[in-house]
């Protein structure tokens, strides 16, 4: 018992830790709820992937968005921001509303909105430090017609069954992206 208080302690220490060294709490929060929502999206699923495979198509993620070495701090925020708010626009639906669980997509669209107050916050410190908003539309203008590509998918698949699956794949592999992206931004 006393070594689990202790490893607990010792993981609260480390936690104030990464979060004060953020400055604005984001990493503490983001990683809890993206983990959420990775886990939510699993739970979504309401009919097998190889049901749909004939479905499949490649949205083009714009992986270099997340892999540039030398982006700033406000643009990362902004990219995160970008692509949690399009995540979110996707799911808020009525859509959207009619093909998933109730409960499951109200979570998620709980957690989705908190990470996005919690990165507005940040990015309102971080553009305070950084100056402008300058550079930072070209970032974000890949990330919107990444997911207009998606908006355009749903519609011509006419929002079916198979291809709100395909897109709920992609939108998992998308979090899984924001965590490893948030990882590099807290460095």
């Amino acid at each position: 018992m006393a070594l689990l208080l202790s490893l607990l302690m010792a993981l609260v220490v480390f936690s104030s830790g990464l979060v004060s060294s953020l400055g604005c709490g984001l990493f503490q929060n983001h990683v809890l709820v993206s983990k959420n929502t990775f886990m939510l999206l699993g739970q979504m699923r309401r009919i097998s992937p190889f049901s749909c495979l004939k479905d499949r198509t490649d949205f083009r993620f714009p992986q270099e968005m997340v892999e540039a070495s030398r982006v700033q701090k406000a643009q990362a925020l902004s990219v995160l921001h970008e692509m949690l708010q399009q995540i979110f626009n996707l799911f808020h639906t009525e859509a959207s509303s009619a093909v998933w669980n109730t409960t499951l997509l109200e979570q998620l669209l709980s957690g989705l909105h908190r990470q996005l107050e919690d990165l507005e916050t940040c990015l309102l410190q971080e553009m305070g430090e950084e100056g402008s908003l300058l550079g930072m539309q070209d970032p974000t203008l890949a990330m919107r017609r990444y997911f207009q590509g998606i908006h355009l998918y749903l519609q011509e698949k006419k929002h079916s069954h198979c291809a709100w699956e395909i897109v709920r794949m992609e939108l998992r592999r998308c979090v899984f992206v924001i965590n490893q992206f948030a990882r590099k931004i807290k460095k």
